[in-house]
């Protein structure tokens, strides 16, 4: 068992763990790897440039076993993944050198501010501008009557490159869908200047009917959810029968309510026309994607329009194509001038969308040994016409757990209202705190501990689809879990333990997330003959470490020091279609890295000449070892890529590579999984939670930065933690506005909220992935809600079924 914690990957001991990793590595003090920065391209844009660590070379690595999906059978000179190496962006951005979308700057620009609507749906009648276009550094105004002509946006996955949150025309009609939708854009000499002037914007609306609140939705009738074309509706066996003849049974109802998105960077670009071309620097976690969306909004080809997003401050699945991109190009073209939009905080509430509310049904039936007899997940979330989002919590039920039976079904209860986006585990969050609590219910009704009952209920293979798991090893995870956390110490009696007025109880919940590969992954390598590589591959760092890990694999693969690697991202200009999305990027790139090694080492065997050690050789007897390529089983035979090139009278050696379709997933069920562990202290008095101690033990293949996946498992923890205790978007259900769009009244939880968070990992590399990894992004959001209501229900007693547990549900 491999075991991260908190102080394994500290700054002061990052150090120590290379020298043992790397067989003599000191710290930078004493020589060792230091950050270098080598250069950023310019606002002009070809994505963002990064390199890593810079050390000595020569340096021997320690003996470690090869993961079964390596590109060759040779171990390379030094072992870079896994190792916990700082970010190759941190000096820049600390500096504040990184620049962000709202931070590029173009002569003449101007600046937006957003006119939104007021009611849920109607049509407006008139917009009175005159007050705006009198007041200081006025430039121009947009609405429906003067904007130009745009086709409606397309939402995810109804094109390859579609990538919008809805299908609804931006701006093109008198039309209002929802409470907050931009009626009309204000251009000015200043930001204070265009929020002033779009204040004295005066719109006259006329409302209709509409339906704002949950149970109206409900009562006006639900839809069957669809999910890939097909409906979300599964059915083995009769698990209504099972359930109600089973020895116990637990069936009970969860609601979670509206949440939105609160990235540290608010959604923001800038954008300029050079004739019929534009130029757009967005806050973007598809380049690509936006590019050809607004290129068909627009009615211009694919290739007029430029997208960067060189650094992004967090994205969690907002910040893909959306209205306030469209809404500045179109500006853009129509006065002439540069523009940058900026949403303030209330500006991404209104315009962003977020999680679906959720009312779910989760009931189980279990035999007096604690098998599973019946899995019942049912439910309604909320939606609009034409969301690509789902909002889907029974995906959870869908493999965790061997059953009898099985119920799945979700429906859709239509509202006029912003439609939701992808927020971090879309569905599986708030599904996997249903799921988790009613487990741990059928645990307390048999007397069981909750831990043996998970692991009694494994399933042999997929429960679904029968196919086998690609690996699985969570209950490995879940042992060492409950020896790291103490969990024989618990008191499963609720109200046992107590401490003056604080009652202290533990809990622990399950999680995974689905594996996913991109199909889009292609990917521009460029050998110089002085030895070192520039990858180009139109991928998103949004702050997860793409950067710093996928600068490790590639230095692994090809045999060189990191230093030597360039790696350039975030460009519509670039090779691929890899959005970040799904947790998917670090398997979609490194299996195009693993093609890209086999392309490059064929290649230069072409360019070998006769007196060349290598002289002979085919693919299958080298591997890339010490800056250049080697016989297997004979080292000596070495030759490096700057002697290759050279003697071949080359400068550089380029390829184009694809890591190919994800045929794995369609052989194997393939996700990665949590076991999530949490003790928390409830005052009998106040009903105040504090959450003094958390846990994660993660069954995730293998980890390709130790540093950067530790803090991915925080990170999503702490999100969780807001999930369970604190965020709710609070909807005025008489009007669908946002009550709440501020962070003074939406609750995150802050430092003083987060304890000292331990993550461990089983490290055991899966077979079938690229590279043995699996994604790691959105899986400690999973299972952490339910672990802390749990441990709610330990310390006093109290089963809370509703998010977020305020102290009023437990006084």
């Amino acid at each position: 068992m491999s075991s991260q914690t908190p102080d394994d990957v500290t700054d002061e001991n990052v150090s120590d763990q290379l020298h043992a990793r790397q067989g003599g590595w000191t710290s930078p003090e004493r020589g060792g790897p230091s950050l270098t920065r080598r250069r950023v391209l310019g606002a002009a844009g070809m994505g963002v440039v990064v390199s890593a660590l810079s050390g000595p070379s020569g340096i021997a690595s320690a003996a470690r076993p090869s993961a079964p999906a390596r590109t060759r059978s040779g171990p390379p000179s030094q072992e870079w993944i896994g190792a916990p190496l700082p970010r190759t962006e941190g000096p820049l951005k600390v500096r504040g050198a990184a620049p962000y979308a709202a931070e590029f700057a173009f002569h003449g620009m101007v600046y937006a501010a957003l006119v939104f609507s007021t009611i849920a749906k109607g049509r407006i009648v008139a917009i009175d501008t005159s007050a705006a276009e009198s007041a200081p550094g006025f430039v121009h105004v947009m609405s429906h009557y003067n904007a130009p002509r745009m086709k409606p946006m397309m939402p995810w996955a109804s094109s390859e490159k579609a990538a919008g949150n809805d299908a609804l025309p931006i701006m093109q009609d008198d039309r209002i869908r929802w409470n907050g939708q931009p009626i009309a854009v204000v251009l000015a000499e200043t930001q204070e200047q265009a929020d002033y002037a779009a204040s004295l914007v005066r719109a006259t609306c006329e409302a209709e009917a509409a339906t704002t609140s949950f149970a109206q939705a409900k009562a006006n009738g639900t839809e069957t959810a669809m999910l890939g074309g097909q409906p979300v509706h599964i059915e083995i066996g009769d698990a209504e029968a099972a359930l109600a003849t089973a020895a116990v049974s637990v069936d009970a109802t969860f609601h979670t309510p509206y949440q939105n998105h609160n990235a540290i960077e608010p959604h923001a670009v800038t954008v300029a026309w050079h004739g019929d071309e534009l130029e757009v620097h967005d806050a973007s976690q598809s380049v690509a994607h936006n590019a050809w969306s607004l290129a068909t909004m627009l009615g211009i080809d694919e290739h007029q329009v430029h997208v960067t997003s060189p650094y992004v401050g967090g994205a969690f699945g907002g910040k893909f194509m959306g209205t306030h991109q469209v809404l500045a190009a179109a500006a853009s073209r129509l006065a002439g001038r540069p523009v940058r939009l900026a949403l303030s905080r209330a500006g991404v509430y209104r315009l962003v969308g977020g999680r679906a509310l959720t009312e779910q049904r989760l009931a189980i039936g279990a035999a007096r040994d604690g098998r599973f007899v019946a899995l019942i997940h049912t439910g309604t979330s909320t939606h609009i016409p034409g969301s690509p989002h789902p909002e889907l919590a029974q995906f959870v039920s869908y493999s965790s757990y061997a059953t009898d039976t099985l119920k799945i079904d979700l429906q859709w209860a239509y509202l006029d209202m912003v439609a939701n986006a992808a927020m971090r585990a879309p569905g599986e969050a708030v599904g996997s705190f249903a799921l988790e609590s009613a487990v741990d219910e059928v645990a307390v009704a048999l007397g069981m501990d909750p831990i043996e009952l998970r692991i009694r209920n494994e399933p042999a293979t997929d429960p679904l689809s029968g196919l086998p798991f690609s690996s699985r090893n969570i209950v490995k995870a879940w042992r060492a879990g409950a020896k790291r956390f103490g969990w024989e110490r618990r008191n499963p009696t609720p109200r046992a333990v107590r401490e003056g007025d604080w009652l202290i109880g533990m809990g622990c919940g399950a999680g995974s997330h689905m594996y996913a590969r991109e199909p889009g992954g292609s990917a521009r390598l460029t050998l110089a003959g002085d030895g070192t590589v520039e990858v180009a591959i139109a991928a998103h760092d949004a702050g997860m470490g793409t950067a710093t890990v996928q600068t490790q694999i590639i230095a692994e693969q090809l045999a060189l020091r990191p230093e030597q690697v360039e790696l350039r991202l975030a460009d519509s200009a670039l090779p691929g279609l890899v959005p970040g999305v799904g947790s998917s990027q670090t398997t979609t790139v490194a299996a195009t890295m693993v093609a890209a090694t086999h392309e490059v080492v064929a290649e230069l065997l072409k360019l070998v000449r006769g007196d060349s050690p290598l002289a002979g050789l085919t693919a299958d007897d080298v591997t890339p070892r010490d800056g250049g390529l080697a016989k297997i089983d004979d080292p000596g035979r070495h030759e490096s890529y700057a002697s290759i090139l050279t003697r071949a009278g080359r400068d550089e050696l380029t390829i184009d590579a694809s890591g190919g379709n994800p045929t794995e997933s369609e052989r194997y069920s393939m996700y990665s999984y949590g076991a999530m562990f949490c003790e928390v202290r409830v005052n009998a008095v106040t009903g105040e939670t504090r959450v003094s101690r958390l846990l994660g033990s993660m069954d995730c293949g293998r980890v390709m930065n130790a540093r950067t996946a530790a803090g991915q498992f925080r990170g999503g923890m702490i999100m969780a933690m807001g999930l369970a205790l604190t965020e709710e978007t609070l909807y005025d259900e008489r009007t669908a506005r946002i009550m709440n769009p501020s962070l003074a009244e939406y609750h995150i939880p802050v430092h003083a909220d987060v304890p000292k968070i331990d993550v461990i990992w089983t490290g055991i590399p899966d077979p079938h992935a690229p590279l043995g990894a699996r994604g790691i992004g959105e899986l400690s959001m999973n299972g952490t809600a339910a672990a802390i209501a749990n441990a709610i229900y330990n310390a006093t007693g109290k089963r809370v079924r509703q998010l977020p547990i305020t102290l009023d549900k437990l006084l």
